[in-house]
């Protein structure tokens, strides 16, 4: 019997590149879908290359609270018009140094551009860095969408298991604690759990994540991924940027698809 994986592109909309590169492979069959990044000026002009595929991929939001600028401008969130670093929103959230109102108008900033160029809901949403985690953005989460009828699914927490994972899943999953339980309780789909982490320093790994995820990622499961074509776009505004060319180059391979068919796997399509 042929088993289904779920594979979404990361941060459609960052850069043409990255942009590009993900809209390739959609084009291949290489991928379920992406989340879109919708803050940057060049928002509207990717949106319309997408929107055909809408309905054909699954297309999502990618809430963005960190190191871009703030579609809100000044504001607690964001005292100078950019995003602060991901080290310096958590406890600052938590300690009322940045204003729940704030945040939550950058999210209903993104989630509008997202609406008014699409014509669409998302079909699903995640966070750039993990974002979503976050208690401020879950319960941006339960007030936003009430209705059952408009309701996105939300990517989930990594599994721990019972076997030693690496720190950077055990630090992921300790800022998802309770994310799955109380995110379903409300009646919310999740797509859990979450694979494709690795030392996006360490190209060489993801290949190896990759197939892991090809012979093991139950059908509930997602993989996340960020390929890429490097520009000056993006050199400005990530510093995730050779190792997107590798993923890019790994997922467009013959040998991918051989190891698909050798497990008898395929790729989720955009409505499952």
């Amino acid at each position: 019997m042929t088993r289904r994986i779920r594979l979404i592109a990361d941060d459609y909309g960052l850069a043409p590149g990255v942009s590009a590169a993900i809209l390739d492979l959609l084009g291949r069959g290489r991928l379920t879908g992406t989340s879109c990044m919708t803050g940057f000026p060049e928002w509207a002009d990717e949106a319309k290359r997408i929107k055909p595929l809408c309905g054909r991929a699954a297309i999502g939001l990618h809430l963005t609270l960190t190191d871009q600028p703030a579609l809100t401008g000044r504001s607690s969130l964001a005292p100078e018009g950019r995003l602060p670093p991901l080290r310096s929103l958590a406890l600052p959230v938590l300690r009322g140094q940045i204003e729940a109102r704030d945040v939550d108008a950058e999210l209903d900033a993104q989630y509008g551009r997202f609406i008014e160029a699409l014509d669409r809901p998302p079909v699903f949403v995640d966070g750039h860095q993990h974002v979503h985690f976050l208690p401020v953005v879950r319960n941006w989460l339960l007030a936003r969408f009430t209705d059952a009828a408009s309701r996105p699914a939300l990517r989930g927490a990594p599994s721990l298991g019972n076997a030693v994972v690496a720190p950077k899943v055990a630090a992921i999953a300790a800022v998802a604690a309770g994310f799955n339980r109380s995110m379903a309780s409300a009646g919310f789909s999740l797509f859990a759990p979450l694979a494709g982490i690795y030392d996006w320093r360490q190209p060489e790994r993801f290949a190896p994540v990759l197939q892991a995820a090809v012979e093991a990622l139950p059908e509930r499961g997602l993989f996340m991924c960020h390929p890429g074509h490097v520009d000056e776009t993006l050199r400005s505004r990530d510093p995730m940027q050779g190792v997107r060319e590798v993923e890019f180059a790994v997922l467009a391979s013959d040998a991918f698809g051989a190891s698909l068919a050798r497990a008898g796997v395929e790729i989720m399509g955009g409505q499952e």
